[in-house]
C-alpha cells in the first residue's frame, strides 16, 4: 500500500512537472489552451496564414490586406523621358500664326510633350510646338487607333452606329459608349473580326506608315507591322500594338475626320513668301463622309462625359476627340494622346496633344491640354475673326474606298 502511494505520487509530480514545461516552452497546446491565446498570438496566427486561405466572404483585416499588396507590388520601370521639359527648345516660329503658338505654348505649360494645331480645311500647320517631337514616328497610338478601328469597322459592315457588343456577362455598349469610354473590349471584338490584312489596309489607307506633310525632311515615318502582335489582333485596335504614329499623322487622320474625307498633305510655311505661296495640296480623298455621323457621337461624348473632360470648357462651343493612353514597353514611355477638332464659329481647328514621360502623363492630362488651347483662343476672340484661305489647287485626285 504505501509502495502504491508513492508510485502514484511520482506519476502526480511527473504530471505537474511536464505541465509546467509545456506551459513554459510551448511545447503542447490543448484545445481549451488555444482557446484562451492571447490577442497578440491570435494576431501572429492570422498574419501566417496565406491570404489566399481566406474564405471569399471573410473579412480581411486591414494590414492584410496592406502585406498583401506588399507582397504582389512591381515596381514602376524607370522612365525614360522626363515628365516636365521646357518644349519649345529648337523650334522655327517663322511663318506660323503666333496668336495660335502663344495659346499653345501657355496651354503645354511645363509638360515634355508636343501640341500640332491644323487648319482642317487646308492641310496647313498653324502651330507646331516641340517640332522635333511633332516630326518623330515611332509612338505607339495607344486608344487613338480606336478612331482608325471604328472607320473600319463601319466600311466593313461590321458594325454600324447602332450595333451593341457585348463587353461582359451583362452589359453590351453601341460605338458611342465605346469611343466616349475608350471600351478596350469593343474593339478587340472589332479587330478580331477584321483580320490582320484589313486592318493594315485601313491603317495605311487613312495615313499610318507614311510622311503626313509635305516638304519636312525630318519627318521620319516607321512602317507598318508584317504580322499581329503576340497579344493577339485586339491589342492593334484597342491599344495601337504594333503601329507607330507621329503627332503629324494623327493630325492629318482627325483633319479628314473634321472635313468628311479629304487627307490633305500637311504643310509648314517657314516664311513670309511661303506662307504668301501657301496652297492646299490634296493626298487622296477618303470615302468616310458617311460614316463620320457615326462616330461624331463617341468624340464629342469624350469631351462631354468620357475620357476628356478635362477638354471641356464651354458647352456651347463643341470640342470632339478621343484619348490615348499607354505605355510603349520599347522604350519605355508613358505616353498621353489627344486628337481633336472643334466647330466653334467659322474657324475649325484640329488640336493634337502628346505628352510623354512617367506615371503621371495620359490622354485625360492632353486632352486638358487641348481644352486649354481652344479655351486661350477664345478668349483672344480668335474663332470669331474670318480667316483668308488660299485658292484651292488640288495636285492629285486619288480616290480610295473599299
Amino acid at each position: 500500500m504505501i509502495e502504491r502511494t508513492l508510485i502514484l505520487r511520482s506519476v502526480s509530480w511527473a504530471a505537474v512537472l511536464s505541465f509546467l514545461c509545456s506551459t513554459a516552452f510551448g511545447t503542447t497546446t490543448t484545445t481549451s489552451q488555444a482557446k484562451r491565446k492571447s490577442p497578440v498570438r491570435r494576431a501572429a496566427a492570422a498574419a501566417a496564414r496565406p491570404v489566399r486561405a481566406v474564405a471569399r466572404h471573410t473579412p480581411v483585416s486591414h494590414m492584410t490586406r496592406l502585406a498583401a499588396r506588399r507582397r504582389t507590388y512591381v515596381p514602376a520601370p524607370a522612365w525614360k523621358e522626363p515628365t516636365y521639359a521646357d518644349s519649345t527648345v529648337g523650334d522655327t516660329v517663322d511663318g506660323e500664326d503666333l496668336v495660335v503658338r502663344r495659346a499653345a505654348v501657355s496651354a503645354l505649360g511645363p509638360f515634355n510633350g508636343s501640341v500640332v494645331v491644323a487648319d482642317p480645311n487646308t492641310g496647313r500647320l498653324l502651330a507646331v510646338v516641340n517640332q522635333k517631337l511633332a516630326y518623330k514616328g515611332g509612338f505607339q497610338p495607344c486608344s487613338t487607333i480606336k478612331l482608325v478601328s471604328a472607320l473600319a469597322g463601319l466600311n466593313e459592315g461590321i458594325i454600324n452606329g447602332n450595333t451593341s457588343l457585348q463587353v461582359s456577362r451583362r452589359r453590351s455598349i453601341d460605338l458611342t459608349e465605346a469611343l466616349a469610354h475608350s471600351n478596350n473590349l469593343f474593339f478587340s471584338n472589332v479587330g478580331e473580326r477584321l483580320g490582320f490584312d484589313r486592318i493594315t489596309h485601313y491603317a495605311k489607307l487613312y495615313g499610318v506608315g507614311e510622311k503626313a506633310a509635305l516638304d519636312i525632311p525630318d519627318e521620319d515615318p516607321l512602317p507598318l507591322p508584317t504580322a499581329p502582335p503576340s497579344d493577339g489582333l485586339g491589342m492593334m485596335t484597342s491599344f495601337g500594338e504594333g503601329f507607330n504614329f507621329s503627332p503629324l499623322q494623327l493630325a492629318a487622320l482627325v483633319s479628314a475626320i473634321a472635313n468628311g474625307g479629304t487627307l490633305y498633305y500637311l504643310q509648314h510655311p517657314h516664311t513670309v513668301q511661303e506662307l504668301s505661296q501657301f496652297v492646299p495640296r490634296l493626298k487622296r480623298q477618303l470615302d468616310i463622309r458617311r460614316w463620320v455621323d457615326d462616330i461624331r457621337p463617341g468624340m464629342e461624348g469624350a469631351v462631354e462625359y468620357g475620357t476628356a473632360r478635362r477638354a471641356s470648357f464651354d458647352q456651347t462651343q463643341p470640342i470632339l476627340g478621343k484619348t490615348g493612353t499607354c505605355t510603349d514597353v520599347r522604350s519605355p514611355i508613358h505616353l498621353g494622346w489627344f486628337g481633336s477638332y472643334n466647330e466653334i464659329g467659322a474657324n475649325k481647328l484640329v488640336v493634337v496633344v502628346l505628352l510623354t514621360g512617367g506615371g503621371s502623363v495620359n490622354g485625360s492630362v492632353a486632352s486638358g491640354v487641348a481644352g486649354a488651347v481652344y479655351r486661350n483662343l477664345t478668349e483672344e476672340g480668335y474663332f470669331g475673326q474670318p480667316r483668308t484661305v488660299s485658292p484651292l489647287a488640288l495636285v492629285s485626285t486619288q480616290f480610295f474606298a473599299r
